[in-house]
């Protein structure tokens, strides 16, 4: 097909000529006019004599016969160009219209309009492949957020505003208003800002950059979780305080992309998103609550179709800014979404020495989840059912037998030091979690039933609970994670969401949790008296913190994300 900007080039000048035989035209047959005029005053009365004055020269009728055979010629070169060309446009023609002879161009300049309006792919360029997992809509995925539009989305920047408000009604009613055992909820019968995040993604020429920060309770709790500020100066967890995600990298068109990312990112163990807004529930089970939100190392992201992510890590360690020891952790992710119903997702972590200045010590966990979408009826008001079905295992072996903190993977192990005999209790993880997710009238409702259960000898994974200001790093004598101490625990909960918009839900959930050991707060609380008093953690005299086994809450909140 001829090139648009030549044919518009083409036919003015085309036109212009056709214009300039007509004014000739019309000159020559204006000759016997104005000598017809000019013998007027001399006519005689003869009829015969009038009719033979108006008759052409026979000069200037061989000159219009021959200017009539040429413009004839140039219109049916014109006609057959424009045909050529309207044959080639038809396919991306919307209407085909049959023109008037004489207005032969309009049909040709529309379909160069309609070309012009239509989004194309010049030949030279190369069409960009899709984005990965871009082929269905993904945002009924528990973990992920649901919303579709972002507002003032530019070329260079994503912009993402996050805010989670909530006010929790604790049963036990702790005099403290401290609820421990939780990485989500933090104080009862007040309402509390958990978190509030601005930031987004920049990407500019393949070059990627993310921040995301994160005030209210998170920038308190999230760093109390993580003990390797301990090991060594510079004060990581207040470095890192109000930093959720801050990473940089870059994009190589390789296959379906391949992303080299380095810095804090999301980890997605445990399915569950940190932040609640993308969750089927504000609450998770332990299998989630209780293993990484993010990792700070480097990974890389690998896209070999638009169904698969293969994502490498090499990482300080286990939810940890810096390193507990002198050795790094390495893991894997693998997630397959085979089509619009299925999810499938592998965490892999291993090798890391993770429990602080036990650097024989060694840590290995497998974190596996499936997501299904078994009803889907847009157009009925129980609208789509989906449900979430997570699986861990874990264990650590090594460490000193000597000064007890020997551990063993599979049974109570036994090592021999001069010629003296020592136990290395079993330590390890095993839980899993199921939820279950209903959507009604256009998803502007939603409701969850879901729990899960946990087993984890040694407490290496259990969220230490706040006494007297305890921190991962200090441990408290109130509630110790030595190797064999047993810790089992359970729980179940019931979600409702009001949707009103893709940007805010209104959350009320209700959340039964239980353990084998105290563990929970009770109505005396875990502060001392007039607050908390010398190192954290440490041993108070005359005080008892008030732990019991289990716990019912219900938890208030509205999510919000931009």
């Amino acid at each position: 097909m001829m090139n648009p900007e030549i044919l518009k080039r083409k036919l003015p000048i085309e036109g212009g000529r056709r214009a300039a035989l007509l004014v000739l035209t019309a000159i020559f047959i204006a000759l016997p006019s104005h000598a017809q005029q000019a013998n007027n005053s001399n006519q005689s009365a003869d009829p015969q004599s009038g009719t033979s004055d108006q008759q052409i020269p026979p000069a200037v009728a061989k000159e219009l016969a021959a200017m009539k055979q040429r413009i004839e010629q140039l219109e049916a070169e014109l006609k057959k160009q424009q045909g050529g060309d309207q044959t080639a446009a038809a396919p991306t023609t919307p209407k085909a219209s049959t023109p008037a002879a004489p207005t032969a161009t309009v049909p040709v300049m529309a379909a160069v309009e309609s070309q012009d309006s239509t989004p194309s792919v010049p030949p030279q360029q190369k069409a960009e492949k899709p984005a990965p997992f871009s082929f269905a809509d993904f945002t009924w995925l528990n973990g992920n957020a649901r919303t579709k539009d972002i507002p003032l989305d530019t070329k260079f920047f994503t912009p993402e505003i996050r805010a989670d408000v909530d006010y929790i009604v604790d049963f036990n009613h702790p005099k403290d208003d401290t609820i421990g055992g939780s990485s989500e909820v933090f104080r009862a019968n007040e309402f509390q800002v958990t978190q509030f995040g601005v930031g987004g993604d920049f990407h500019y020429n393949n070059v990627q950059a993310r921040l995301m920060t994160q005030f209210g309770m998170y920038s308190a709790t999230t760093p109390r979780n993580d003990a390797s500020p301990a090991h060594g100066n510079w004060d990581l967890d207040t470095a890192y305080r109000y930093v959720s995600e801050a990473y940089g990298g870059y994009h190589l068109n390789v296959m379906d992309g391949i992303n080299i990312q380095a810095g804090i990112f999301m980890s997605y163990v445990g399915l569950f998103s940190y932040y609640n807004f993308d969750n089927w529930a504000y609450q998770p089970s332990y299998v989630s609550s209780n293993t990484p939100w993010f990792f700070n190392g480097m990974r890389v992201q690998i896209f070999p179709n638009e169904h698969l992510k293969i994502e490498p890590w090499f990482i300080n360690g286990w939810q940890s800014y810096g390193r507990f020891n002198h050795r790094p952790g390495i893991g894997m992710q693998i997630l397959w979404r085979p089509n619009d119903r299925w999810s499938i997702l592998g965490n892999q972590y291993m090798l890391g020495a993770d429990t602080l200045n036990v650097p024989g010590r060694i840590r290995y966990h497998t974190d596996d989840s499936i997501q299904y979408k078994y009803y889907d009826h847009p157009e009925r008001w129980l609208d789509k059912a989906a449900f979430s079905l997570t699986g861990d295992m874990g264990c650590e072996h090594g460490g000193d037998p000597v000064a007890g903190t020997a551990v063993s993977c599979d049974t109570n192990g036994v090592r021999i030091v001069d010629g003296k005999k020592y136990i290395a209790p079993k330590q390890d993880f095993l839980g899993f979690m199921l939820y279950n997710r209903l959507w009604f009238h256009r998803d502007l409702f939603g409701f969850t039933l879901g729990g899960g259960k946990i087993n984890n000898p040694g407490r290496y994974l259990v969220l230490l609970p706040p006494i007297n200001g305890a921190t991962a790093a200090s441990g408290t004598p109130y509630f110790t994670e030595n190797p064999g101490d047993p810790y089992k625990a359970w729980d179940a909960s019931a979600t409702f969401d009001y949707m009103p918009s893709q940007y805010i839900t209104f959350r009320w959930e209700y959340d039964h949790r239980a353990a084998n050991v105290p563990y929970f707060t009770g109505r005396g609380g875990i502060t001392p008296p007039g607050g908390n008093s010398g190192p954290p953690g440490s041993l108070v005299a005359g005080f008892t913190p008030d732990l019991v086994k289990d716990e019912n809450r219900l938890d208030l909140a509205i999510l919000v994300k931009f």
